[in-house]
């Protein structure tokens, strides 16, 4: 059921991107699985103790290792 869900709402933000005239968003947004979600949201939340909470992770390590993907921070080069 959930992945029925989560296919449809996929599939309704893709038609949306290429109503708006992004056929290159759509296609990135279809290839988005739902398994990416425990990574981004770790990775976006800048509190790594709150990004291991909200996961359920009982260290911070597990979430630092296993589900961190965050980059170094650059600047533009223009």
């Amino acid at each position: 059921m959930m992945n029925n869900r989560w296919n449809e709402a996929r599939e309704k933000a893709a038609a949306q991107a290429i109503a708006d005239g992004d056929a290159d968003f759509a296609a990135e947004i279809r290839q988005f699985q739902f398994r990416d979600i425990r990574p981004k949201a770790a990775s976006e939340i800048e509190d790594i103790s709150h990004a291991s909470r909200l996961l359920g992770h009982s260290k911070e390590k597990i979430t630092q290792d296993v589900y961190r993907r965050v980059g170094e921070v650059v600047s533009p080069t223009k």
